[in-house]
């Protein structure tokens, strides 16, 4: 069975972060092991959440695998809220590493052009180290700007696009692939480039006029479990874009609030037919 290490936060209430990729992996038939920075009581989009900081203990964890010579086929890193435990989160990759082991980050720091509430601003120059260490990283539109020093657009050109990829691979990501990406009135998708030779790739679904909490660990998960299950790059995020919006659209049929979350569990099915078939 495959296996994945995901260091990022535990969120309690709001489907996100571990909360939503350990069963979205799981369903995949990978076991997804959690490395949590923190737990928090909701996300942050609620007021007054509450926070367990364990960042303290993240190496600790890390030295007892590496200890008991547990392998991984992947790390993948999600969000990180401060500037130490993107640190952190770089030591336990360098220490659990290994030369086949896929480095997938997802650098989720902000969106529609600003960071995170709660975010350090010095988690952009640390999340810049964290990406010249991936082979394959996910920002948004808002992430890739801000890692490159670009200017935010909201809709950027399809040129606009392959600089921002091609900035991103001069940091040392070895495939950068930019989400909420528009190519036409319309639609929404994904943007890449493989920094090996600077080939890019799209893929588009139809923009759904809706948005909710997240969305990006429901398709960065898939993403990653796609890749580790064998799928071509470019077949793990058009399985991965086609989930998230199907979820989406089974989310807005429940009329529920953005900040309670995607409906996943409903949808889970679908992807383990899709996936193990």
């Amino acid at each position: 069975m495959k296996r994945i290490l995901t260091i990022q936060d535990m969120t309690c209430f709001g489907k996100c972060s571990i909360t939503i990729v350990m069963p979205v992996l799981s369903t995949m038939g990978i076991e997804c092991v959690p490395l949590p920075t923190a737990v928090f009581s909701a996300h942050t989009m609620f007021p007054d959440y509450q926070k367990i900081d364990l960042s303290s203990h993240m190496l600790s964890f890390a030295k007892q695998w590496k200890e008991e010579n547990i392998q991984f086929d992947a790390i993948y890193t999600g969000y990180l809220g401060s500037a130490r435990e993107i640190e952190l989160a770089l030591e336990v990759i360098d220490l659990l590493k290994k030369e086949d082991t896929l480095i997938f980050s997802d650098p989720a720091m902000g969106d529609h052009g600003k960071l995170y509430r709660g975010v350090e601003e010095e988690c952009v120059d640390r999340c810049r180290e964290l990406c010249a260490r991936a082979d394959l990283i996910v920002p948004n539109i808002t992430e890739a700007c801000l890692l490159t020093g670009s200017k935010y657009t909201e809709t950027p050109k399809e040129d606009d696009l392959r600089e921002l990829c091609q900035k991103l691979c001069d940091l040392g990501a070895g495939t950068a692939v930019i989400t909420g990406a528009s190519l036409s009135e319309g639609k929404t998708g994904v943007y890449g480039m493989r920094g090996k030779d600077g080939s890019t790739f799209y893929y588009q679904n139809e923009k759904i006029g809706a948005s909710y909490h997240g969305t990006g660990d429901l398709f960065a998960g898939t993403a990653v479990g796609a890749i580790v299950k064998g799928l071509p790059m470019e077949d793990a995020f058009r399985t991965a874009s086609d989930y998230t919006a199907k979820t989406i659209l089974a989310t807005m049929e429940r009329g529920e609030g953005p900040r309670y979350g995607v409906a996943f569990e409903e949808t889970l099915p679908e992807l383990a037919r899709r996936i193990l078939l």
